[in-house]
């Protein structure tokens, strides 16, 4: 089963003057004409910069926290940082140690669930193990609103809890000391999208203040910009939607990066992933740098990553990222065949459905389930409907650990919300946003499940949102097919989730193409006098293309040619 595509134009959003904005004049028509399509109607919204950041005053639970961390900080007591067992988690808890460090603690460590053996995040199992380290102060980064059961068992233990977290809360807190989380209902904090990185660097700038505040000598000189590599590494992995406070972490990140004044172990995860510091963008990090500090926590110990980017031995940076890019290479073959087995059991289920499902369960009992979110993820990518992938939570254990993806318009952990208010003994625990979520629940009731969340999504999902449609920036002018636009597009990000990359769509006649790396299309394309190089991944169906095709595309500088030239690269061909 696979879903018919079309491509639908953008139009752009009314009232972009941009006529009389200082700094103006280095943006040209065409990327004011994107940006104005993404609602980035100035120059402020459309390229932020650090000083339009939102200042944190706004954010609920900022002063109890900071209090919280003075304190330790004052009476040298240990803090313990706990982490998450992804990109986003891993980068928290590396700016929390780096920050907290810088900031004048002098007794900071930190600890992170293991998938297999913990659970997620702060668990009373965790939490038992941590007894050895006998922490005053626990800081749960990217993860802790959902974790009742684990931060009363840590207070239990006289420890103090300050969770920073942005995932959606349930309708009651947790027992914590202190909460800093802009999601839960009615914090006044304007911006909603930052992600677990996001939220710990912004305690850490209100902390700086307060301590400065009180004339601590650490806070005067302690310059927190230099945590943007990873910050800007956090938020892009999570996909957490790139509003302007967002663009202007991740923009101030990316500069660090390129300078090549990236932390040692990001550096060497740039040369791990064969990406070119100099040109690095937003997608380099989703698809090269983010893979593979995941993999650590997915199919290894995420310490291993938080290892990495904590890390300020060049040399022992590259040991890390060269066995953190081992496992994501294992990482990929194990997702390939969980993959294949995800398409065997939907093309024997669509034999037996009369019509096309509106959502879709996978379970298989061989799965990993440190692997089953992007197995969710490819299957939603190719259906475009919502899916959850299970796996069991540990070979043969009766607990099945899944992870949901989403489309627009269904916001998923409302979904499992509204089924575990219908069906309150089905699921064990789930949380997540509006596009991703996890959950457990034993393997009994993977069917109930099923039924309830397929009969939810019937009622929720309407023909038009099951419409899959890439959305186009149009089409571009011969004379902008060179050099000289494609660098513009690629630097005129951070480009990512909610604010995506510029795509063009248009009719080329076919002049030559041949398969590639058994899967690839490269194409000769023909546009009035222009002869275009082209690349079209995963583009080879068995199918000759036609002599005069339509695509939907993106225009890069094609690096491996070198010089002035530039490729388009066909993301659908009709």
């Amino acid at each position: 089963m696979t879903i018919t595509r079309t491509i639908k134009r953008r139009s752009a959003a009314p009232g972009d003057d941009w006529s009389d904005q200082v700094g103006s004049a280095d943006v040209g028509p065409l990327l004011r004409r994107i940006y104005s399509a993404r609602g980035a109607t100035t120059r402020a919204l459309a390229m932020p910069r650090l000083t339009d950041l939102l200042p944190p005053d706004s954010l609920g639970g900022i002063d109890a926290a900071t209090a919280l961390l003075a304190d330790a900080i004052a009476n040298d007591e240990h803090i313990v940082v706990v982490g998450d067992f992804d990109c986003d988690g891993a980068t928290a808890c590396a700016v929390g140690v780096r920050g907290l460090r810088m900031l004048g603690a002098k007794r900071v460590s930190y600890a992170v669930p293991n998938r297999m053996v913990h659970g997620y995040g702060l668990s009373p199992a965790l939490v038992e193990e941590l007894a050895g380290l006998a922490p005053d102060l626990l800081v749960t980064v990217d993860h802790g609103i959902a974790c009742h059961a684990g931060i009363a068992a840590a207070k239990a233990r006289g420890w103090r809890v300050l969770v920073t977290d942005h995932h959606l809360p349930g309708e009651r807190l947790p027992p914590a000391d202190a909460i800093v989380d802009p999601n839960i209902p009615g914090d006044a904090f304007p911006s909603k999208m930052l992600a677990g990185v996001g939220v710990m660097f912004y305690v850490l700038l209100a902390l700086r203040r307060r301590l400065r505040s009180a004339g601590s000598p650490a806070s005067e000189d302690c310059d927190l910009s230099s945590l943007l590599d990873l910050v800007a590494v956090g938020t892009v992995a999570d996909l957490v939607p790139l509003d302007a406070n967002n663009r202007a972490l991740v923009a101030a990140g990316l500069r660090r990066l390129r300078a090549g004044r990236g932390c040692a172990g990001l550096q060497a995860l740039i040369e791990a992933a064969r990406r070119q510091a100099a040109t690095l963008s937003a997608m380099d990090i989703g698809f090269g740098i983010g893979p593979r500090i995941n993999a650590a926590g997915r199919l290894e110990d995420m310490a291993l990553g938080i290892e990495c980017l904590l890390s300020d031995d060049p040399v022992q940076a590259r040991e890390l990222a060269a066995v953190l890019d081992g496992i994501n290479s294992e990482r990929r073959a194990v997702q390939q065949l969980m993959t294949d087995d995800a398409g065997i059991a939907l093309a024997a289920a669509s034999a037996l459905d009369a019509t096309p499902r509106s959502a879709h369960c996978l379970f298989h009992a061989d799965w990993h389930p440190g692997v089953v979110g992007l197995v969710a993820s490819k299957v939603k990518e190719r259906l475009h409907r919502p899916v959850v992938a299970f796996a069991p939570g540990e070979p043969g254990s009766d607990l099945l650990r899944g992870s949901a993806r989403s489309i627009p318009g269904f916001h998923i952990r409302d979904a499992l919300a509204a089924v575990d208010a219908a069906h309150p003994a089905m699921i064990d625990r789930f949380g997540g946003h509006a596009m991703a979520a996890g959950l457990s629940l034993r393997h009994a009731q993977l069917a109930p499940f099923e039924a309830a969340f397929t009969a939810y999504a019937d009622t929720m999902l309407d023909a038009a949102l099951l419409r899959d449609e890439l959305l186009s920036d149009g089409d571009l002018q011969t004379n902008e097919f060179d050099h000289a636009t494609a660098l513009a597009l690629r630097d005129g990000g951070p480009w990512g989730q909610g604010f995506p990359e510029p795509m063009f769509d248009g009719e080329f006649d076919v002049l030559a193409w041949r398969i590639v790396g058994e899967r690839h299309l490269k194409l000769e394309l023909g546009h009035q006098a222009l002869r275009l190089n082209a690349i079209h991944f995963g583009g080879w169906d068995g199918t000759p293309p036609a002599a005069r095709v339509r695509i939907a595309y993106r225009l890069e500088p094609d690096d491996y040619r070198g010089g002035e030239a530039i490729q388009l690269v066909v993301m659908h061909r009709e």
